[in-house]
């Protein structure tokens, strides 16, 4: 008998408040609609939604849609995803009322990268893994970014200690303003959520992989690990970022050529 249990049986637990947060997030992506919408008619909303397709992503992207905002999505597609992963992307343009547009690496870079350190350079030193994130995610991200006021993340305080300090809006950059409409959901709250709306999720959920990035740089985790365990497991933990969620103006200037 199967008796393996899918990640909605395993952590859909809303919490005590869960009514009042969901109010809390859908006036803050209301408000982000209103405050970055375009200010020539016609023209693209100045707010966009930075979706890895993970549960938190796909929690931020239904009610971007339910709630029929003028507000973009994009997706950082490395090259390295999981096949999971680009299986819920074509799912998601397919069914996604809002456009959703995918940024990809410049392949030349990719090429002279992988020719000069090989195709598991990541693994070599958190300067490779780096240089590696800075080609697949962050000049992506400068171009999906490129025009835009603000940008919405599926980030949470509970994710890991270095995300502890996780505001709803972030303002500490000077580029643009980063809003967090799930900052103060329990992963929990995240899987009623999607239990209660049956929202289309990636089925590597179900097999322990809390979060989720490219495959090279990503496992299963263990009961009783931090939720991003399975992110750069052979690094330390003080360095597992990739850099997008460190302040943009300073990341990008910091970024390895």
């Amino acid at each position: 008998m199967n008796t393996t249990r899918s990640a909605i049986e395993l952590n859909a637990r809303a919490s005590s408040d869960f009514e009042a947060k969901l109010a809390e997030t859908t006036a803050l992506l209301q408000q982000a609609a209103r405050d970055y919408a375009p200010l020539v008619a016609g023209d693209a909303p100045r707010v966009t939604q930075a979706s890895s397709l993970g549960a938190e992503d796909v929690v931020v992207s239904h009610l971007i849609n339910s709630l029929q905002l003028d507000i973009g999505i994009f997706v950082l597609e490395t090259g390295m995803l999981h096949a999971e992963t680009l299986a819920l992307l074509d799912r998601l343009k397919a069914t996604s009322r809002a456009p959703v547009e995918v940024y990809t690496p410049v392949n030349e870079s990719v090429v002279q990268f992988v020719s000069a350190e090989g195709k598991d350079a990541m693994y070599k030193s958190i300067e490779l893994r780096k240089a590696c994130c800075h080609i697949r995610k962050m000049e992506p991200l400068s171009r999906a970014l490129a025009g835009k006021d603000a940008w919405i993340t599926g980030l949470r305080r509970e994710q890991s200690g270095a995300r502890a300090d996780v505001p709803l809006v972030d303002t500490t950059d000077a580029t643009r303003v980063k809003v967090n409409p799930l900052a103060n959901w329990t992963w929990g709250d995240v899987w009623h959520f999607i239990a209660l709306h049956k929202i289309d999720y990636n089925p590597l959920h179900d097999q322990f992989y809390p979060s989720i990035g490219c495959a090279p740089c990503t496992r299963a985790i263990s009961q009783g690990e931090d939720f991003r365990a399975g992110r750069w497991w052979w690094e330390d933990e003080a360095a597992k970022e990739c850099g997008l969620h460190v302040n943009q103006s300073s990341s990008l200037e910091k970024a390895p050529a």
